[in-house]
């Protein structure tokens, strides 16, 4: 953003100041994803370019830091591709896959919590155990007590038989703060599928460039056919976190809870 700006201040015989590289950038300055820096990342770069406004700093400062987020003038919405730079990560809450788990419209759902603000891209859904089939499905991410739904794609998969899950993905990745109670939903039409169960109500999975990020996972309010911690569909969320400064190879460990031991 500065350099580009200094140039086209340079390019058009403006005096390099802070105010000229606002008129240069226009109103791409405000298509720039400041929301989507860490904190440390802002402050080091643009709060000190002293091209934002100090209002627009101080929006900034305070959408870094507290909850719920002021509305800021730029984009929190992460691009719709992603960079190569970022590593995509599952989290599998199943420890056994049993057959036979029916749909009748009603939508499967869970609910959970991360430790870690993360991007959610995605769910791993289970597929027919029968021959190689087709699966319509919609798939939503809800922020549980709004109701608010973030994120929501009608598509489809082929599955093989195999107890393997096949993913299903949204549009754009989708911010998910920590603390916060979120709603994974899908609403599969097809045959009958696999399904998961002795699920984990607690996993932590390892990242590249953040340590452990830890799920908790809720039964969801309602009638999910009868997907819940213990049983059901939805084994898998497909996530990414910040962009990792290490190739450190991916796992996940878990904390098993009285009714699943052995």
């Amino acid at each position: 953003m500065a350099r580009w700006s200094e140039n086209q201040c340079v390019r058009q015989n403006l005096a390099l100041t802070p105010e000229n590289q606002r008129l240069v950038l226009g109103r791409a300055l405000n298509l720039i994803r400041f929301p989507l820096m860490t904190v440390e990342e802002f402050a080091m770069g643009p709060a000190q370019s002293q091209i934002l406004t100090d209002r627009e700093v101080v929006q900034l400062f305070l959408y870094f830091t507290v909850n719920p987020k002021p509305h800021v003038g730029f984009l929190d919405i992460p691009r719709c591709c992603m960079t190569g730079k970022e590593v995509t990560l599952s989290v599998c809450r199943f420890q056994k896959i049993e057959s036979r788990w029916g749909y009748s419209g009603t939508s499967d759902r869970i609910r959970f919590v991360v430790d870690r603000r993360i991007f959610v891209v995605g769910f791993g859904l289970y597929g027919s155990i029968h021959a190689p089939q087709e699966f319509d499905v919609n798939i939503q991410l809800i922020h549980t007590v709004s109701g608010r739904v973030l994120g929501d794609n009608d598509t489809s998969f082929s599955c093989d038989g195999t107890q393997m899950t096949f993913r299903v993905m949204f549009m754009e990745p989708i911010e998910i703060l920590p603390n916060t109670n979120y709603t994974a939903s899908a609403t599969l039409r097809g045959p009958d599928s696999h399904y998961g169960t002795r699920g984990l109500a607690k996993v932590s999975v390892d990242t590249p460039s953040e340590g452990k990020i830890t799920f908790q996972f809720f039964n969801g309010i309602g009638n999910n056919n009868g997907t819940c911690v213990q049983d059901g569909q939805i084994p898998e969320i497909v996530f990414y976190g910040l962009a990792p400064s290490s190739s450190k190879s991916n796992g996940f460990t878990v904390d098993i809870p009285p009714f699943a031991e052995e």
